[in-house]
This record gives structure tokens, sequence and C-alpha cells, in this order.
């Protein structure tokens, strides 16, 4: 077994990392104070991408803002391309059974009053963060917020514009519309307050592509999510992520993720409908 190679470019053993959230000092935005955030970007051989994600976290320029990267032992050149941020980051590259787990040891560590995860083949778009924070700090009583989100192909180019423009109605109606009939929640664009997860606890690591689906209606339980209309990330579909491989079997899953939140037998039957039409629909403009 590879051993897994740990460096820390913010140095865990201080007492305070270089660049890492600091939640009593929290930031002024005029009459606000804006909350620290932190950003979880789990990665494994993403070398191509994985500039752009970071970079577009960089240029936020956002107040009390830190950024975790867990690498699963990337055997392209993913970390070498990490190394160039230097204490801007967060770096750990060990051994993980996935996705999820990397995404829950990041969200574990993080120290910001409010957290995301950010795929590294996904994007942050200019000023996401501060709509963010202001959202945060004028709804004190919030505990998640989401936003929409950009699909755009493997060079960045907008695609499956109806796709996104079908999720935006949904989300006008309300979350029994798009958390009931689909996951309708665009993941990028998506911040909840890190309190939450003493209460909820983390990610359910045996869920492969709809771990995001199952966190949102664990996150319903603690309020409807407040909503901030802007475009927030860019959502990056191809041929090697799951969102474009694997439409089928996360549809599955999605539906199996579904049943373990309802007992309603009328609602897993018009889910379970909506996600046949779903998979209809992306066979005809793939």
């Amino acid at each position: 077994m590879p051993r897994p190679s740990v460096w820390e470019t913010s140095g865990a053993s201080r007492a305070h990392p270089p660049g890492a959230a600091r939640p009593s000092r929290n930031a002024q935005a005029g009459s606000q104070v804006l909350p620290s955030i932190s950003v979880v970007t789990p990665t494994f051989n993403q070398a191509r991408f994985i500039e752009q994600a970071v970079d577009s976290v960089r240029d936020q320029h956002y107040p009390n803002l830190e950024h975790i990267v867990y690498d699963g032992l990337s055997t392209d050149d993913t970390l070498e391309v990490l190394k160039r941020y230097g204490d801007d980051l967060v770096v750990v590259s060990e051994a993980d059974s996935g996705q999820t787990e990397a995404i829950n040891k990041g969200l574990r560590r993080a120290t910001g009053d409010v957290i995301c995860w950010l795929n590294s083949d996904d994007y942050l778009l200019p000023g996401a963060l501060q709509a963010v924070g202001e959202y945060f700090a004028a709804h004190p009583e919030a505990t998640w917020v989401t936003g929409d989100g950009v699909i755009v192909d493997v060079d960045g180019t907008p695609i499956q514009r109806p796709v996104r423009t079908y999720k935006q109605v949904l989300r006008r109606f309300g979350p029994s519309a798009y958390l009931g009939l689909a996951n309708g929640i665009v993941q990028p664009a998506t911040f909840w307050r890190r309190s939450v997860h003493d209460e909820l606890g983390y990610l359910d690591e045996s869920l492969h592509y709809t771990m995001d689906y199952d966190w949102w209606l664990r996150l319903l339980t603690t309020g409807r999510p407040g909503k901030i209309d802007r475009p927030m990330c860019g959502f990056r579909i191809h041929d090697a992520s799951k969102s474009g491989s694997l439409y089928e079997q996360m549809l599955d899953e999605d539906y199996l993720t579904f049943r373990r939140h309802t007992s309603s037998r009328a609602l897993s039957a018009a889910h379970k409908a909506h996600n046949a039409l779903i998979l209809a629909a992306y066979r005809r403009i793939k």
C-alpha cells in the first residue's frame, strides 16, 4: 500500500495556520460583519482542472477565507499544481475510500463559520463568496443557502441550458418541488453553517453519487434554505465526471436516497416517474 504523504502548506502544528479562517475576527462589509468561510475541495487525478478551481477561490478576495484540499494520492500532476500555491492552501494527500470520505475529512478539519465543498472540476464565479457572506450576515437565523449555477462542458462552454432552466423553475415552487421531485439544488452553489454538523453529523460515505442530495434532505430538517438569485459557480459535466458518465446509476441511487427520507408511497412514485422522464430527456439532449 502506498505510504500516505501529508503536506500541509499552512503548517498544522501552529496555533493558527496562515490562510486559515478566523471565526473570531470577522471582517466588516459596510455595517455587516461577514462570517469566515471554509471551502473544501476533494481531488484525485484532476490536474487538468484543479488550477481553475483553486484560482476561482483565490480570486474571490474574500476576507477570512480558508481553502482545504484533500487529494487521494493522485498519480498525475495534481500535487505539482497545488504546490505552486504555497501558504494559500491547506493540502493533505493521503489514501481515502473515495470522494465522500475526502469531503468529510475536509469538513471535519474546516474552521470557518460557513462551509461548502467545491469539486476540483468545478469553479466559483466572481463575487460568489461575497454574496454568501452578506447573506448569512443579514440572516443570522439561516442555517443554509443555495444559489444558481451554470452547467459547462470540459472547455467551460455553457451546455444543457434547458436543464438549468428547469431547475430554476423547480426552485420557484419550494422544497417540495426541488427536493421532492428531484435534486434541484446546485451543489457548488450551496453553503451552510458549520455548526449544523453538531446536530446532523457528516456526509453518508455509503453513497457514491447522491451524498449531496442526502445532505440537502438532512439540512432541510433545520429549515428551508435561503436563496441567492444569481449564478454562483460553473458546474462541469464531462466524460470522466460522475454526472457525465454514470447518469443512470446516479438516478437509481437518487431514488433510494429519497426513499430514506419519506414514508409516502405517492411521493416515492412521483419521484420515480420524474426520474424516468429525466433519464429520457437526458438521453435525448446528450
